[in-house]
Formats: structure tokens, C-alpha cells, sequence
């Protein structure tokens, strides 16, 4: 029997169509995507939110087919109308396709949303429940190595394993395209758990990598408001009042000239030239010894702002448009918990070993060969993840070979 459930008009196009009977209401979809339904109203607000558009046909010809936009509802990715279709109607049902912002499109039509494109690709992932289906029918039992075990223990031990191989194992890393506003800050993403790259893009498209503050500045979680004695201040229910951060508003405020060596005047120096005071060290001038290669740079930098839960960048990026990269765990969206089918076996092993090691009184050695079991099927994913091309290592070693002058 296939896995492959979609027919090519389905995978390509995002659509499927029925033709009615006459009798039948209801009408069951295949699509590897679940359909949303949020109203079949145009004019009412959570329309939407549906990820799909319903359209009939008398005839079935290419130009002879309306958004049908009576009464319906979706359940289970099964369409049902209020009363039988007329025997013969053509009914397509059509994925959302994004626009990409076309010339000539409405803003509301650009951010009509995508789910065609959320189908792409689908195959090389298996569903967390899928998965959880397949390992209580593959390894619980009369006869396998779990006599019993509940669903509920598999699903968190399921949904811990996707957590801990989203940090290293799995494709976990997300890229968001961002502007940085005049505040000079922006907002963490919502499933945000540790960058892995920021850079900002050139009129050519090229990445140009930002790199952290580490030593250069911070942001204080605490900006306590004090009194002439340096005592904090409290409001009225008895806690401390916060105020803004200065050391921010300095960080914000200096020109990029004052970071990366490039000083007005002619006068060549680098940024520990200025006392706190902002006034010139003299005895300093063009002289670069002792520069610390982690600051030589001049694409800028950011650091995270705990307390609000923001990313902040030197003044030199306002405007910028940037990539951030960064770790997701894999749970936060229906859309994430998928599992790569490389990996899958790997997921097995983690919630068997989970399962066993935390049963009480059983054996010891059934739990290291577990355990070895499950750190070497997580080895062989990391190599099958790592998409590692032989052609492309070449290509690169070819550049090894090159004299460097000095």
C-alpha cells in the first residue's frame, strides 16, 4: 500500500474536486493539510482566517466556477452542505495560495495567507500522532518489549524527545525577515528559544553577519529608580518603582563612528579613545595595538534585552533589513510537530528508553541497552539530518589549496 494519499492535483494545484449526486451533504477532503475554517461569510472577519475557499460549477468549465459562500461547515477535513448539492454540481475545494505580493495586489490580498505552500513538502515529515500510533502498535504488547503502556506516558515522552532534538538533531532552525525600526529593538519571536545567526541583507541580497555585544554592552534586567542616598524607590504597593535603561539609551545613541574606528577629523582610533566622558584620549591616536578581533568589525551588533523581551542593535543598523535565525523546540505550532522520517527511528528509541528508565524495578541492563540503542540511532540521524554532499566539501577543500601571501 502507498503512503502517498494526495493525488498530483492535490500535491501541485491544492485542489480536489466532487460532483454531486444529489443526495450526498457531506463531502471528505484528503489533503495532507487540515483544513481551517474560520466563516463562509466574505464579509465577516474571521473569514479570514480559513486556509481554503470553496468554489461550484454547473458546467465544470475552467471559467464557469463561484466561490460558494452559503451556509457550510468543516469538520475532520469533511465538508458538509446544509442540503444536497444538485445531482451533477462540480464542487473544488482550493488550498489558499500565497500571493508573494504581486503588483496590483490589495495588501489584503497579499496577506491572504498560504497553504498550499505549508503542503509542499510534506512527505519527508511523519506527524507527531502518526508517530505515537506507530510505536504503540510497533513496541507495545503481548510479546514485545512494553506489555502495556499508556498514550499519555508516550505522548510526553514523545513530545520531550521532539524538544531535546530540535536543540541539535532536527531541522529546528526558523529565519525571520525583519526591519529595525527607529527604537532600535525588536520584539523576540513568540517561539523564540536561542538565536543562531543575525545578519542584515545588502542591496544585493548578500547576509552580512551581526554579531553579539558579548563584553561590548549589556542590558540590566533591573533599572530600579534610587533616591540622592542610592536607596530604590517603591510605588504605592510596595514595589520598586523601574525606570528606562540608561546604559541602553548610551548604546542607542552612539554614532557608528564611535565603534569601529572610523573617527571624524582624520583622526584614526578606536573606540576605548573616549573615556566615559566622551572626551578624546590623545595619547591614543592611530595606535591599534591590542584590538580585540572579536570587535573589529563594522556590520554592528546586537545583544537580548531580557527584561523586555526584546533584541537590541547598535545605532549604525536602523533601517537595516535583517535575518534572524533562530531555535524553535518543535512544539510550539501544529505545523512543527513533524518528525523527519530520517529521524523517526531515533524517536522510537528516546520514548522506549524514556518509558523504561523510569519504571520502577526493572532491570538495569535492559535500561543501558536501551539507552545505547537510543544514543546510536540518534547518531546515525545526526549524520542523515546533517545533509553533508561530498561534491560541496570538495568544491570548498578547493579553496584550502591556495597560497596565502603575507
Amino acid at each position: 500500500m502507498g503512503l502517498i494519499t494526495e493525488t498530483n492535483q492535490q500535491y501541485y494545484a491544492g485542489s480536489q474536486g466532487f460532483i454531486a449526486d444529489g443526495t450526498s451533504v457531506s463531502f471528505t477532503t484528503s489533503f495532507n493539510t487540515n483544513l481551517v475554517l474560520g466563516s463562509f461569510n466574505p464579509l465577516d472577519v474571521n473569514y479570514s482566517l480559513n486556509n481554503f475557499k470553496l468554489y461550484t460549477s454547473t458546467t465544470g468549465l475552467p471559467e464557469s466556477y463561484t466561490e460558494f459562500t452559503t451556509s457550510f461547515t468543516v469538520v475532520s477535513d469533511v465538508v458538509t452542505f446544509p442540503v444536497a448539492p444538485v445531482d451533477g454540481l462540480y464542487i473544488v475545494v482550493q488550498l489558499k495560495i500565497l500571493t508573494g505580493g504581486k503588483y496590483g495586489q490589495t495588501l489584503a490580498e497579499q496577506a491572504f495567507g498560504q497553504a498550499v505552500e505549508d503542503n509542499y513538502g510534506s512527505y519527508q515529515y511523519i506527524k507527531l500522532n502518526d508517530a505515537i500510533d506507530n510505536f504503540m502498535v510497533g513496541y507495545v504488547g503481548e510479546g514485545k518489549i512494553l506489555q502495556r503502556a499508556k498514550k499519555s506516558d508516550v505522548l510526553f515522552f514523545a513530545k520531550r524527545a521532539v524538544q531535546e532534538f530540535s536543540y541539535d538533531t532536527l531541522k529546528s532552525i526558523k529565519s525571520a525577515e525583519l526591519t529595525i525600526p527607529p527604537s532600535l529593538t525588536l520584539v523576540i519571536p513568540q517561539d523564540y528559544v536561542n538565536y543562531v545567526k543575525c545578519s542584515f541583507v545588502d542591496h544585493l541580497g548578500i547576509l552580512h553577519p551581526i554579531y553579539p555585544t558579548n563584553n561590548l554592552t549589556t542590558s540590566p534586567y533591573y533599572t530600579q529608580i534610587q533616591d540622592n542616598a542610592g536607596i530604590p524607590t517603591q510605588d504605592n504597593f510596595g514595589e520598586n518603582v523601574e525606570g528606562t535603561s540608561l546604559t541602553q539609551e548610551r548604546w542607542h545613541a552612539a554614532g557608528g563612528q564611535l565603534l569601529n574606528a572610523v573617527l571624524t577629523n582624520n583622526r584614526e582610533g578606536w573606540y576605548y579613545d573616549w573615556d566615559e566622558y566622551g572626551v578624546w584620549s590623545y595619547q591614543n591616536w592611530g595606535q591599534l595595538y591590542g584590538l580585540e578581533p572579536q570587535l573589529a568589525q563594522r556590520n554592528g551588533w546586537f545583544n537580548i534585552n531580557e527584561r523586555e523581551g526584546k533584541l537590541s542593535f547598535s545605532s549604525n543598523l536602523v533601517g537595516k533589513l535583517i535575518i534572524l535565525e533562530y531555535i524553535s523546540d518543535g512544539l510550539a505550532f501544529d505545523a512543527d510537530t513533524k518528525i523527519p522520517k530520517l529521524a523517526e527511528d531515533a524517536l522510537y528509541a528516546s520514548i522506549l528508553h524514556s518509558i523504561t528508565s523510569t519504571r520502577a524495578g526493572q532491570q538495569e541492563y535492559v535500561v543501558q541497552r536501551l539507552q545505547k540503542d537510543k544514543r546510536a540511532k540518534l547518531r546515525n540521524a545526526k549524520i542523515r539530518l546533517s545533509n553533508i554532499k561530498l561534491e560541496e566539501i570538495s568544491q570548498v577543500m578547493r579553496g584550502k589549496s591556495k597560497w596565502i601571501k603575507h
